[in-house]
């Protein structure tokens, strides 16, 4: 795509925000973790360093990749729009992976240059990947690599549909995708988030805890200094300690993944109790589907008028956001469209579906991805008509509101009639003895596929026709689970995606 053709034109990118933030309130704190803090002015001055050290020192030239290996801290946000500004693309990687792993992603996306928190620089080291010309790891290395630096701007302005960053899908059922973001789609989903959830004002403080390395992670915690406002960075999940931050009254937004909210009420009563009291204006749930018992937790616990849950994915940015209003009227719904947004559902020939049928869902808007990096033909495939599908199956009711029935590639097809796994997990979480349930198919000679249901309960007396009379009660009988297996926890990604695909290996280990 060419550039915009007037000279005048000035296009979307995230340290255009950070920028225009630092003009207007130069000394106000734009970051904290810890005792750490940075203004914006020093968070522009750094941004800046790092463009101009990656430019100097690395050789790093437009249309190159780098990667970034930690877990969330402040140096996160500087080397992502500081590097990104001079055209090149930073990989989010899961810090959590093995050398292995990472290799592969090193090499997919053939990143130069890899910066990495020192828990695990021996594990980026290892990968052995022969693209990585130089590892810098935060800390000492960092300091001394951003201070040789000079702090203007670097002069080079990408164009807002170049790319920003490249995130790797999780991998639950095959090698991970590189999802290629540009500035455009990130600006204004910012500028669509301030809007609708009303927590990004220059006066609000967001706490960001959810993985930056996760495209929701990122975009939420950065949107509140895109905006001139205060993000506290915490760089793990400590429940109690979650809680004692939001209690002290100082945060407005946060975003949180349904195993957050399972990591809060698992709690004490009495320690709940300590830290009832919060200023929030918006909690923001994303990135896996919200039982309903979890949301009504939410609603009693923060009060109503406060939670969001929306429906996306990396590509297509957030496509359906079910404001507060709605929580208690509309069950297991994701809402109605996101700001700027098109979507449609059709079936297997590209007809949309009657209100109230299943179909698979396709959106577009501004804010796409720009496609997966090297794999056109898999980019091609997602897309119908200029819209493009993560491979989610929903319904929408007369009123407009969305509902994810589920995952296209987990539905089931047993004795010759479709089956969506979620309704099932949805019925046996009903049952208050069980807290997480994860249902797959298992290969059948009669069935073809046969219901599965793993299930977590804490209830030692809970058996499994205990678990197959409360189904009976809920499901009708082609839905019903052949076999229920008891396990200790769900597999799940660090955004709370379950990882069926374990589960499927373990029945297929099993014989």
């Amino acid at each position: 795509m060419d550039r915009a053709p007037s000279g005048n034109y000035r296009g979307l990118t995230l340290a255009t925000g950070v920028r225009s933030s630092a003009r207007r309130t130069p000394d106000k704190i734009a970051l904290v973790q810890g005792e750490a803090a940075v203004t914006y002015r020093q968070l522009v001055e750094r941004i800046n360093r790092a463009g101009n050290a990656g430019i100097g020192d690395l050789g790093l030239r437009p249309g190159d990749n780098v990667a970034i290996v930690a877990d969330n801290r402040l140096e996160y946000l500087e080397v992502v729009v500081g590097l990104s500004g001079i055209g090149c693309a930073v990989a989010t990687l899961n810090p959590r992976q093995t050398p292995g792993e990472l290799k592969f992603i090193f090499e997919d996306c053939a990143a130069r240059a890899v910066f990495v928190a020192p828990n695990y620089a021996d594990a980026v080291r290892a990968s052995g990947a022969a693209c990585v010309e130089r590892v810098i790891e935060f800390g000492d290395d960092y300091e001394t690599w951003l201070s040789k630096a000079r702090p203007d701007h670097p002069g080079y302005e990408p164009a807002e549909w170049d790319n920003f960053t490249i995130c790797y899908t999780s991998g639950t059922t095959g090698k991970p995708k590189g999802v290629v973001l540009p500035h455009r789609s990130r600006t204004l989903i910012a500028l669509a988030e301030a809007t609708e959830y009303g927590c990004y004002s220059r006066d609000d403080s967001f706490l960001a805890f959810a993985p930056m390395f996760h495209g929701a992670g990122f975009s939420f915690a950065f949107t509140s200094v895109f905006l001139g406002g205060t993000c506290e960075v915490v760089g793990g999940f400590n429940p109690e300690h979650i809680l004692a931050r939001l209690h002290e009254g100082r945060h407005t937004g946060v975003f949180m993944v349904p195993t957050h909210f399972q990591g809060l009420f698992g709690l004490e009563r009495a320690v709940l109790d300590r830290y009832r009291a919060h200023n929030l204006k918006a909690i923001v749930c994303n990135a896996a589907p919200l039982p309903e018992a979890t949301k009504h937790q939410v609603l009693d616990y923060f009060g109503d008028g406060l939670l969001h849950e929306t429906y996306g994915s990396t590509e297509t940015g957030i496509v359906t956001n079910l404001r507060p209003a709605d929580m208690r009227r509309k069950q297991n719904c994701v809402g109605q469209l996101f700001p700027l947004y098109r979507a449609a559902l059709l079936d297997d020939d590209g007809e949309p579906v009657a209100p109230g049928d299943v179909g698979e869902l396709y959106a577009t808007s501004p804010m796409l991805f720009n496609g997966y990096w090297n794999k056109p033909e898999e980019t091609a495939a997602g897309f119908r008509d200029g819209m493009f599908s993560a491979g989610d199956m929903g319904r929408q009711d007369e009123d407009g509101y969305f509902y994810i029935v589920d995952r296209k590639k987990d539905m089931l097809i047993t004795g010759g009639v479709n089956v969506y796994p979620r309704e099932i997990e949805d019925v046996l979480r009903q049952l208050p003895a069980i807290s997480d349930a994860c249902v797959v198919g298992k290969p059948d000679d009669y069935w073809g596929e046969a219901v599965v249901a793993f299930v977590v309960s804490d209830d030692a007396a809970l058996s499994e026709g205990q678990v197959i009379e409360h189904c009976k009660r809920h499901l009708g009988g082609f839905k019903m689970p052949k076999e229920i297996r008891f396990i200790d926890k769900v597999p799940r990604n660090p955004t709370g995606k379950m990882l069926k695909r374990e589960l499927r290996d373990r029945l297929v280990q099993d014989g």
